[in-house]
């Protein structure tokens, strides 16, 4: 009995190999840059969702100490920690972006700003 050994041997060739890289390739060139501006956005979203909540806690506390307009600006981390919502280390929430928070003066516009306000998308309140 005669056998047909002229099986082609199973597997890729290397120009199918090159054409799927290839496209993959071309797939995270598109992705990456999308990625890249969703984390700006997000991290500018919840540096502005900060800055609301230490505004809202630096009128909260020029209320209940009867400070007047242009009155001295309090301390971020000892004054206004009973009125902002804390983070797990205990302490006022950062920027996720690394940038520091600034209070200014009571009832100027703005009170709080962030370091990164120049930044496109911007750190600032609306």
């Amino acid at each position: 009995m005669k056998t047909n050994k002229n099986l082609r041997s199973a597997g890729f060739t290397l120009v199918e190999i090159m054409i799927v890289v290839a496209i993959i390739g071309l797939l995270a060139a598109i992705a990456i840059p999308n990625f890249v501006k969703a984390r700006a956005t997000s991290q500018a979203n919840a540096c502005i969702n900060n800055l609301r909540q230490i505004d809202a806690a630096v009128n909260q506390f020029a209320l209940e100490m009867h400070k007047t307009t242009g009155g001295t600006a309090p301390t971020l981390g000892t004054d206004l920690t009973p009125y902002v919502k804390l983070n797990s280390t205990g302490s006022i929430p950062g920027c996720p972006a690394n940038g520091t928070y600034t209070v200014g003066t009571i009832g100027a516009t703005p009170q709080v700003s962030c370091s990164l306000s120049t930044l496109v998308p911007a750190h600032t309140l609306p």
